[in-house]
């Protein structure tokens, strides 16, 4: 499937990424950017360790499966969204208030740190960003790493607002494909069922299109340039948020998927949250095997 490129939108009015060298350039500023390390890969539970090896200076953690995302259950799947109330304290924690400039990264191409990105849209604030490339590109720039635990910050005021970003439920992510296009971001032998590591049914939902969110990624895990994203959302007939919803394997890697929408100056898509992990657990949902939607 084809269609033309999506008109770009405006790049000024929201830059989502930041370069290495820019973020350097913004860390002596006065107020500086809160800067939020979210290192967390699936199978990995040990992201805090990771933090306390080496971080970029200032930096605070926040850990992935306890503040961005509420406990795992039946109904909604394996990372279900935070509760308001619980996200709020967690920015709030980090010392993030109405006005801060936020930094986010990982070191995993920014597919985790997509998710709190992806949150902190949805609960209004607009001053967020990711590091692209993520502790790589620091790195590779010859900066310096902070180890241990971090430096004490004083607690922010960030207030939640919500609804800034879309979310479908299941019956509606199950009516999607006759109404604009469901993509399905994980990985090509997930969504066609060869294998599943993580829940309880092998394959996809029908009708969904298979993208992996790690085709968004060049070599050194900075997102392709946005003519490049614009084309591979085109090829599969994105042409605007609007029309589009996608799903991962429990909400994480969407938001990624849905970071690369923006970075290819289109509007981001919709987020069904309990995605493949959610669907796969309800017997009467039906599956789709192979190659195709």
């Amino acid at each position: 499937m084809t269609s033309e490129p999506a008109p770009v939108l405006d790049a000024q009015v929201r830059p989502l990424l930041v370069s290495a060298r820019e973020l350097i350039g913004d860390v002596p500023t006065i107020p500086p950017p809160v800067i939020l390390d979210v290192r967390w890969q699936l199978g990995d539970t040990r992201g805090r360790e990771h933090y306390y090896s080496g971080h970029i200076p200032g930096a605070q953690y926040i850990d992935l499966p306890t503040e961005l995302a509420a406990p795992r259950n039946v109904r909604e799947g394996r990372n279900p969204l935070p509760s308001h109330d619980e996200f709020e304290e967690a920015l709030r924690r980090a010392g993030i208030d109405n006005d801060s400039r936020v930094v986010i990264y990982d070191d995993s191409g920014n597919t985790s740190a997509a998710r709190a990105w992806w949150l902190m849209r949805w609960a209004g604030k607009q001053d967020v960003y990711l590091l692209d490339g993520g502790l790589k590109a620091w790195i590779a720039e010859g900066e310096d790493l902070a180890v241990g635990p971090g430096n004490p910050v004083e607690r922010g005021d960030f207030t939640f607002d919500l609804d800034h970003m879309r979310t479908v439920d299941i019956d509606r992510t199950a009516s999607w494909p006759g109404e604009g296009v469901l993509i399905d971001v994980r990985a090509a032998e997930r969504y066609a069922g060869l294998t599943e590591p993580m829940d309880s049914r092998a394959g996809h939902i029908p009708g969904a299109i298979n993208l992996p969110t790690t085709s968004f990624l060049d070599d050194r895990g900075r997102f392709l340039p946005a003519e490049r994203l614009r084309q591979m959302f085109a090829d599969i007939g994105v042409t605007s948020g609007q029309d589009t919803v996608v799903y991962c394997g429990s909400g994480i890697h969407a938001c990624h998927a849905l970071a690369a929408m923006e970075v290819a100056g289109l509007e981001a898509g919709r987020l069904f949250p309990g995605s493949w992990s959610q669907w796969s657990a309800d017997r009467r949902r039906p599956i789709a095997l192979g190659d195709k939607p």
